[in-house]
């Protein structure tokens, strides 16, 4: 109810009427059952801005952070996750990351569309950053469809760092599902993984127009962050 509400009646119409999102390829997310949307990862309103535009519910896996906040604040935010239906994800350690892993593969068995970012990180430059490959598990493990998603616009509407958003027009591509059937039963082979995550981040590439750097963007904040400067920021293809 609360998803419904916060899409039709509390954020959704204002969200349309400021930055006029444009949508193409919602031919290609199925109107039914479990399915993966993989996407590039601009800035946090991605994750509002994708779920607006579909008619489906979109589940996102969202940082444990988000839900262990203390005071007034980390109480809004954890009940505003919870009532969107994201659930927490803990990348402190691999039993961790299998335990969000199995949920992931659960929710998917359960007919949900769940929202993944494979970079694991927004794009401190707007350039497109190496996936990790966790995605790529759990693309193996539950069968679904995997769907390439492109946003274009929202660094401009919630830059690194912002508080407030600003008005820009947003776009929002689906590409066809990419088919890994002929990898069946190879889940676990890092090999494997790594050439279906490749597959994943090229189509992305294709799809946005960015340009793409063979580095976690994790890695490239934290080199960042040690130099106490933030990365140049790159222009894209518009």
């Amino acid at each position: 109810m609360f998803y419904w509400l916060l899409k039709h009646l509390l954020m959704g119409p204002l969200m349309r009427v400021c930055f006029r999102p444009r949508v193409t390829g919602t031919e290609h997310v199925p109107r039914r059952g479990g399915a993966i949307l993989v996407s590039n990862h601009l800035a946090v309103a991605d994750s509002f801005f994708l779920p607006l535009v579909l008619h489906r519910r979109v589940t996102f896996p969202a940082k444990r952070e988000y839900f262990t906040g203390r005071g007034v604040s980390g109480w809004l935010k954890r009940q505003f996750f919870t009532l969107a239906g994201q659930f927490p994800i803990d990348r402190s350690s691999g039993s961790a990351a299998q335990a969000a892993l199995d949920t992931g593969v659960r929710l998917l068995g359960e007919g949900k569309l769940l929202g993944i970012y494979p970079e694991g990180t927004r794009s401190p430059d707007g350039r497109l950053y190496k996936g990790k490959t966790g995605v790529a598990r759990l693309a193996l493990e539950s069968g679904v469809p995997v769907i390439p998603v492109a946003m274009a616009g929202t660094d401009k509407v919630n830059p690194i760092g912002s508080k407030i958003w600003r008005p820009h027009h947003v776009e929002v591509h689906c590409g066809a599902p990419l088919d890994f059937s002929r990898y069946a039963g190879l889940a676990g082979d890092r090999f494997v993984e790594r050439s279906i995550v490749d597959e994943i981040m090229y189509s992305l590439m294709e799809l946005s127009g960015q340009e793409y750097v063979d580095s976690y963007a994790a890695s490239v904040k934290e080199r960042a962050d040690a130099k106490g400067c933030t990365e140049p920021a790159t222009a894209r293809p518009s």
